[in-house]
């Protein structure tokens, strides 16, 4: 196994739970997290942010809102017809899909602006396992910071300015409360 160098490292705040900071290159940036803090023990739904080291998979940003952001990372443009299936019972399940998509899902492509850019992190993904959580992402935050269904939030910019510098050897480093 090949091991990666940890870029990018996360703490949860301890109060409020939803809270955190992203470490990254000697530079802090405040971060959701999920509505329920972080978590060891992952399960579908329970509003927690994995803990744990995951490589960066890819970018998606919508093309409307946004030019194409500079990263050494794979980047594809999103439309109304890209999803992601978070249907643990479904065979696709934490894998991009294409709308209109029978199992549940989520969309992309939607009206409040956390989707614009979206980094696809490493979680349950090789393979996915059902019921252990889907579509972990880094993402643009709400203006207020608030928690998450389980993803990493950060202000527009930071997001940007961060995938300007990672590469494909880079990694998040998701960690405990009080690590």
């Amino acid at each position: 196994p090949v091991t990666r160098r940890v870029d990018l490292i996360v703490r949860p705040d301890p109060s409020p739970p939803h809270r955190g900071r992203l470490r990254f290159r000697r530079r802090e940036y405040p971060c959701a997290l999920g509505k329920a803090g972080v978590t060891t023990d992952k399960r579908e739904g329970d509003l927690k942010t994995p803990v744990g080291r995951f490589v960066l998979r890819r970018v998606y940003y919508r093309p409307d809102r946004l030019e194409r952001p500079e990263t050494a990372l794979p980047r594809e443009a999103i439309t109304p017809a890209h999803g992601w299936c978070d249907d643990p019972g479904h065979a696709l399940y934490n894998r991009a899909v294409h709308l209109p998509f029978a199992a549940r899902h989520e969309k992309l492509w939607r009206d409040d602006h956390v989707y614009d850019l979206i980094v696809v992190l490493g979680y349950n993904d090789d393979p996915p396992v059902p019921g252990r959580g889907s579509a972990i992402f880094l993402h643009v935050a709400r203006n207020d910071f608030a928690g998450t269904e389980g993803c990493v939030a950060l202000a527009r910019q930071d997001l940007l300015d961060i995938l300007a510098e990672v590469d494909r050897d880079s990694v998040i480093e998701i960690r405990p409360l009080g690590d």
